[in-house]
């Protein structure tokens, strides 16, 4: 079922020259039109993965078909057979396709949007040398997938070549996902996650489809699936953490007798130290609080406010995080259940580059008493469970209001928003979802979940966990079940 070939011979030669014996462009495309249920179901993973649009370096291209069809702005294919790369020039002409050795890409500084490596890490020679040099072509949001065959279908896959339903090719190594991620670390690469796909290869009507579209996504029946995922990442901080500035969005409703104490406790951050309140809806007198504070304060903060046309939090921090000026977006809940005092947390790991979308976890350490309901601890826990499967990230507390990520991918997510729609009054999910989509690498920090000390909570426990049981399933279509 998948046409690949050996990448142990060494063709540097930038005008290829073909070498008889081996396998020729029309016969991989042959392979490739007969196993088309195949490469469409993959392609349908990686066009999800990859937008079109975007530069894409694929080594271990063959022919140039999968980089042609993601629709790359600037598509640059490796491959060490010479037969195939002229193939592909010939068919696809806008692309550039080379013939190198993987070990040994020499691209002249070029860096891309993804790097893909599919089908094909089985046949190298020397796989952490390849990953070694990846580091060159990436730049800060540079994604690397990889995809591999699952080492359950070995007996399947030799029978398939046996009866003339795949094509015969000798394999190197077998990794699975440790061995893989395993050498990503090794190499200073980061695994952001990791999946698998696919439990019916050929196209049976309608069991195919409902097969690899539910089931293959399923706990159990997904260890079985044939394609295996990751998505990995070059970790680079953007710049030091003392020129960095911090943007901090206060949403604010019935909340008066925390304000001041908010700008008072919350520490200084990097260059300078956003306060941004957004009030919403109040019925007490919170608004004319927050002027007040704004009008009087004398300190290091820079203090600005605003009032929602809209309703609901998530509404609030779009409002905030519109005005914000600085590199790094925080929330801060204004009843302070998460102390100001912990926010320094949030921004050294983001700063400094050890996760892009960093969360909250009031679910680690002991709470406070009446700090959380029951029902409430209860709900969290479901929702880690359901998250976690459902983002193939771990995240263990979706609800804690204390979330972080740099300006630059929060635009990155707006400009992606349209996928998902505007569904969460919340904004948790907005920007978990929008994360998840943009394959943010999460990084979670426990902090000590503290009781009120004045107001009531905003949330509704039974009206609003009902409707982040509606969200659930709806992003199950646009995640999961894809």
């Amino acid at each position: 079922m998948i046409a690949t070939q050996s990448f142990t011979t060494d063709f540097s030669s930038k005008e290829p020259t073909p070498i008889p014996g081996l396998l020729t462009g029309p016969e991989r495309m042959k392979w490739i039109n007969r196993n088309r249920y195949y490469y469409q179901s993959l392609l349908q993973f990686l066009r999800y993965t990859i937008p079109a649009g975007r530069s894409v370096l694929d080594i271990g291209c063959g022919t140039g078909y999968i980089l042609d069809q993601l629709g790359p702005s600037r598509g640059v294919g490796i491959d060490s057979n010479p037969n195939l790369v002229l193939h592909g020039q010939e068919q696809f002409p806008h692309l550039n396709l080379r013939c190198a050795n993987a070990k040994q890409l020499d691209l002249q500084g070029e860096t891309f949007d993804f790097i893909v490596i599919t089908d094909t890490i089985g046949y190298f020679d020397d796989v952490q040398q390849v990953f070694g040099q990846l580091h060159k072509f990436c730049h800060a949001n540079t994604r690397i997938v990889i995809t591999y065959q699952n080492f359950l279908w070995l007996p399947a896959l030799n029978l398939a070549e046996k009866i003339g339903l795949k094509m015969p090719e000798k394999r190197l190594n077998w990794l699975d996902r440790a061995d893989i991620a395993g050498l990503l670390d090794v190499v200073g690469l980061d695994v952001v996650r990791t999946g698998r796909k696919m439990l019916m290869p050929r196209y049976l009507p309608f069991v195919s489809n409902f097969l690899n579209k539910y089931v293959a996504n399923l706990p159990l029946f997904n260890s079985l699936a044939l394609i295996n995922y990751i998505v990995a990442r070059c970790p680079q901080p953007a710049k030091p953490l003392s020129e960095q500035v911090v943007s901090v969005v206060v949403p604010a409703r019935n909340e008066k007798g925390n304000i001041e104490d908010i700008v008072r406790r919350t520490p200084v951050m990097g260059k300078q130290t956003e306060l941004i309140f957004v009030e919403g809806n109040s019925t007490d007198d919170t608004w004319s609080e927050i002027q007040r504070v704004c009008a009087t304060y004398v300190g290091p903060h820079a203090l600005s406010c605003t009032q929602q046309q809209g309703k609901g939090k998530g509404d609030a921090v779009r409002k905030g995080f519109g005005m914000a000026t600085g590199d790094v977006l925080m929330i801060l809940d204004a009843d302070m259940t998460v102390p100001p005092e912990d926010l320094p947390k949030f921004f050294e790991a983001i700063g400094t580059g050890k996760g892009e979308y960093i969360n909250g976890t009031r679910l680690v350490y002991p709470m406070e008493k009446e700090a959380m309901r029951t029902l409430n601890l209860l709900g969290n826990k479901f929702f880690s469970i359901a998250f976690s499967w459902l983002l193939s990230q771990r995240i263990k507390d979706t609800l804690c209001g204390t979330k972080v990520l740099s300006r630059e991918n929060y635009n990155r997510l707006i400009a992606n928003r349209s996928y998902f729609g505007n569904f969460d009054p919340f904004g948790d999910f907005d920007l978990i979802f929008g994360a998840a989509k943009l394959n943010l690498k999460f990084v979670e920090i426990p902090i000590r979940y503290r009781a009120r000390t004045y107001g009531e909570t905003n949330i509704s426990r039974f009206k609003h966990g009902w409707l982040l049981l509606k969200m659930t399933a709806f992003a199950l279509n646009k995640i999961k079940f894809v």
